[in-house]
């Protein structure tokens, strides 16, 4: 809407400094947080304001005078902007200044728009003035609210290159989109997707640029100032606490997991340092912990930029939300319920019971039914609901699979951790840690042992030299926490070895599994193998080792594969985005669908899962040294030029390189379900940031002279990766080929690595048996006492039910495990929808097609794979079909589906 003034309004701008003072020392502030507030820029822009019917005013501002300019009217265009904004923030104001926005709403006076040109004055070498209009509301359509406002745009304008908004309520506002419509060159789209503060909040403006996407050198001269200043606004400077409107991206370490002050026991070392290196996270500025000024005092919510948050946005909460609802709600009614935190499940009956008959609940008058519905109940019979969950798909198809060595085997291959087999290639085994201190490095899993259990089929040098053993080897990570996860109370530790071989049907085996402890006081170093015997005693002594074996791999899955790999490692490379790449570049375009949100549940996982006391530490058996255990993974085996599949692959002795393969590679065990679906995506992937990058980069030393690129690449290396910044490993960054494998790289990690070991997590782990987190007891062989030893002889089953985890440990996980795998109702998925600054290049418009294209592809493939009953790893009587990696789903638990990014 226009706003007019009189003329005597006009005269009463008195051309003097104060007078352009007051006007121009109005900051404005970009979008995703970029602000201006740089008088060097803010004495060069002009404002436009229209005056009368025939003839319209500019107001020229510099930092001396402030004079009228007539514009002529002619081949002016008449242009409508049209704003929508999500009416789930602004139905929550329902605070004491409600009557007041409402007024501006009655007055059409919600929004400030002002249109700033890309263009520079041709004369004076100085930005354009800016148009302004107030945006009123006009309706509401579904969940939207739609504000409109008009503007004269003379010819000489230019192109707009920007929105400046300046939200007029007095709570923030959630803006989607603003369309400009009857410019002479069509209309333009710009996407907001970003909450706006109100003015009451913070005086500076927001500023949304269009959809072009430009490199920096190629950046409209009227926007260029704007393109600097916002970015040094993302910057900040580092100090002081961060408030839950700031928009501010910076570094620190995890100083923040430990609580000191509320208990010693609570204390946990800082991660990101010489003696734990670990990536960086989101800095918030929190005041430091009185008993550790190292750490940083914890509080009920975590801070992150705000528009990395999701609350309240349409139905993005989802997933988070009910996340919330079972930490802080749901989890210490159960507790409540189960008073003694040692207490295991006396018969599988009362395991199966959870799934039929459920965990009694305090009445909560259809609290908990409301918001998490899949896993609460509430029986008309009764009072107060119960917890009763779903029967994960694995059990439902069969029962006992979780009993059988196969399907132990084949889960290494098709299960939630497939990142963990590696090719053995060399013999004897033997431990590279310090003898003195953790005793005899040699394995006792022997050549003459390997050889019985095959049968004489081969010898073992045969066997290696076919490339027929695999192994699971947790040895050398484990063991030297051993000792000190003794000491905790409920729980207990080994180094393992796992050995399997590769049959002639393709299928994994499993030989041996060797467990051992280090040397304790005056006890000497025990270990011991066992093998899938043919006797009773040796048969349960199996299944305990199996046990131990499945608690280890949940704990370096969850702890390695899953957090430190995806979610941990992902975070700097946003942080650095954000601080670095500016909205309008391309590659921040390109990477910004696959950070949506990780930063949020990276701040929850700090606040409630990975935290001292947390559910990580309480139900995983490395327990108060679970996210120190990370570290070590970090430091000894994390690099990023691994973190592509076809290297990881190489490196773990699954794949070699050949270029006459499919995907250049020559998978080591053909039917590797995992590897088979995941080099399809990964190709997919590959060739959709191949057409992007060659497309916005013609001439391959635009990629070594564009300065935002090059600014964001070293910050992922020497501060968001700070402890490693000096590894010889790390890409650089000169071609465009370097780019794409960069690129490509870091959108496998977060969406389909993470897919991979996350969606699948109730379907395998929902049933704790076949994947429980902790292991309670000690082998039954290990130093045991007469009595100990005695009743296992007499009911083995309760031996095993006790190293299980306990009645609340299993019930948390399970509940957890139950939402972490769930997909909320609006999921974007990878190459499902496409992003604005997209759709208005045809070049990558049809490119992406095809990336759609290839990805249904991808569907169709992995269907007709699970009807080949040929390939057994994925495919079988009882076996849950391999659809993790499948890229579309619908809502829920559907153990299929591959999101754009970490959000959950």
């Amino acid at each position: 809407m226009m706003m007019n003034a009189s003329h005597h309004q006009l005269h009463r701008l008195n051309p003097t400094q104060s007078s352009s003072s007051s006007l121009l020392h109005k900051p404005f502030i970009l979008s995703h947080g970029r602000s201006i507030s740089s008088p060097a820029y803010l004495l060069t822009r002009r404002t436009l304001n229209f005056h009368g019917k025939k003839k319209c005013f500019c107001i020229r501002a510099s930092a001396t005078d402030v004079r009228g300019v007539e514009v002529s009217k002619e081949n002016a265009a008449s242009v409508k902007a049209v704003v929508r904004a999500t009416a789930a923030g602004l139905l929550s104001d329902l605070g004491i200044t409600k009557p007041l926005d409402v007024y501006a709403d009655l007055v059409g006076k919600t929004l400030l728009l002002e249109l700033v040109s890309a263009e520079v004055d041709s004369g004076t070498g100085l930005e354009k003035g800016t148009i302004k209009g107030y945006a009123r509301k006009v309706r509401h359509e579904k969940e939207e609210v739609i504000y409109e406002s008009e503007f004269i745009v003379p010819a000489g304008f230019g192109e707009v290159g920007a929105i400046l908004v300046e939200n007029e309520h007095h709570k923030e506002m959630f803006l989607n989109n603003i369309v400009l419509d009857g410019l002479h060159n069509g209309p333009i789209h710009i996407n907001c997707s970003s909450w706006v503060h109100s003015k009451f909040d913070n005086p500076k403006k927001r500023i949304f640029f269009t959809n072009k996407s430009y490199l920096p050198d190629d950046t409209p001269s009227g926007l260029k100032k704007l393109r600097k200043i916002e970015l040094e606004n993302l910057r900040g400077n580092g100090k002081g606490e961060r408030k839950t409107s700031d928009r501010i991206y910076d570094y620190d370490t995890y100083n923040d997991l430990g609580d000191p002050d509320d208990s010693e026991d609570l204390a946990r070392p800082i991660l990101g340092s010489k003696d734990h290196p670990y990536p960086r996270r989101c800095r918030t500025g929190r005041p430091s912990s009185k008993k550790d000024p190292l750490s940083e005092t914890r509080s009920s919510s975590v801070y992150v930029p705000r528009d990395e948050a999701f609350e309240e946005v349409k139905q993005l909460t989802f997933s988070t939300k009910t996340l919330k609802s079972v930490l802080h709600a749901l989890l210490p009614q159960v507790e409540i319920m189960l008073l003694d935190p040692h207490l295991g499940f006396p018969y599988f009956t009362a395991i199966d019971s959870l799934f039929q008959e459920g965990v009694p609940l305090p009445k909560s008058k259809n609290f908990f039914q409301s918001i998490i519905p899949r896993l609460v109940k509430t029986i008309a019979e009764r009072e107060g609901d119960i917890l009763l969950f779903e029967t994960p798909a694995m059990i439902d198809r069969d029962k006992f699979a979780w009993f059988r060595d196969e399907e132990f085997s084949r889960q290494a291959l098709a299960g939630l951790n497939p990142y963990s087999l590696q090719l053995v290639t060399e013999w004897p085994l033997k431990s590279e840690l310090d003898p003195e201190i953790y005793g005899p490095p040699e394995s006792l899993i022997t050549a003459e042992l390997i050889e019985k259990e095959i049968k004489g089929v081969m010898t073992i040098d045969e066997a290696l030299k076919q490339k027929k053993m695999f192994i699971l080897d947790y040895h050398d990570l484990l063991l030297p926490y051993v000792d000190k996860v003794r000491e905790i109370e409920g729980t207990t530790l080994y180094g393992s070895r796992t050995l399997f071989f590769l049959t002639m049907e393709g299928t994994l085996r499993p030989l041996a599994i060797e467990l051992t402890r280090p040397p304790v006081g005056d006890k000497p170093q025990w270990k011991q193998v066992f093998t899938p015997g043919w006797d009773a005693t040796s048969c349960w002594l199996w299944r305990l080792a199996k046990t131990h074996v499945c608690a280890h791999d949940s704990g370096y899955h969850q702890l390695v594969v899953h957090w430190l790999r995806t979610h941990c490692c992902t975070e700097p490379y946003i942080i650095a985005a954000n601080r670095q790449l500016s909205a309008m570049h391309p590659i921040y375009r390109l990477l910004h669908p696959h950070f949506r949100y990780t930063m949020e549940i990276n701040a929850l996982a700090r606040e409630s899962l990975i935290n001292a006391g947390g559910i990580i530490e309480s139900c995983f058996s490395p327990g108060k040294y679970a996210i120190e255990l990370s570290s070590a993974a970090y430091d000894q085996l994390w690099r990023f030029d691994m973190e592509a599949l076809p290297a990881d692959l190489i490196r773990r002795g699954m794949a070699v390189e050949d270029p006459t393969a499919e995907h250049g590679l020559k998978l080591t065990i053909e039917d590797y379900p995992f590897a088979n679906d995941g080099l399809v995506l990964w190709d997919a992937i590959k060739q959709w940031v191949r057409d992007y990058v060659n497309h916005y980069y013609p001439d391959p030393s635009l990629v070594e002279s564009d300065k935002e690129l090059q600014a964001w690449w070293t910050e992922v290396r020497t501060k968001g990766h700070a402890d490693k910044k000096d590894e010889p490993w790390w890409p650089v960054m000169k071609t465009p080929e370097d780019l794409i494998d960069v690129l490509t790289t870091i959108i496998w990690v977060t969406a389909g690595h993470h897919a991979a070991v996350n969606f699948g997590q109730y379907v395998y782990a929902g049933y704790f048996p076949n994947r429980p987190t902790i292991a309670r007891t000690n082998m039954p062989t290990e130093d045991p006492s007469d009595e100990e030893f005695k009743n296992f002889l007499h009911k083995p089953e309760i031996a095993l039910l006790k190293c299980f985890p306990s009645q609340i440990q299993a019930t948390k996980i399970m509940a957890v495990l139950d939402v972490l795998s769930s997909h909320s109702p609006d999921e974007e998925y990878l190459g499902d929808q496409m992003e604005p600054s997209w759709t208005e290049n045809p070049i990558i418009k049809a490119a992406f097609e095809r990336f759609n294209g290839r990805l249904k592809e991808l569907e169709g493939i992995i269907d007709g794979r699970n009807t080949n009953l040929n390939l057994k790893n994925r495919t079988g009587a009882g076996v849950v079909p391999y659809e993790l990696l499948k890229p579309f789903s619908k809502p829920g638990v559907t153990g299929m589906g591959v999101p754009n990014s970490i959000s959950i």
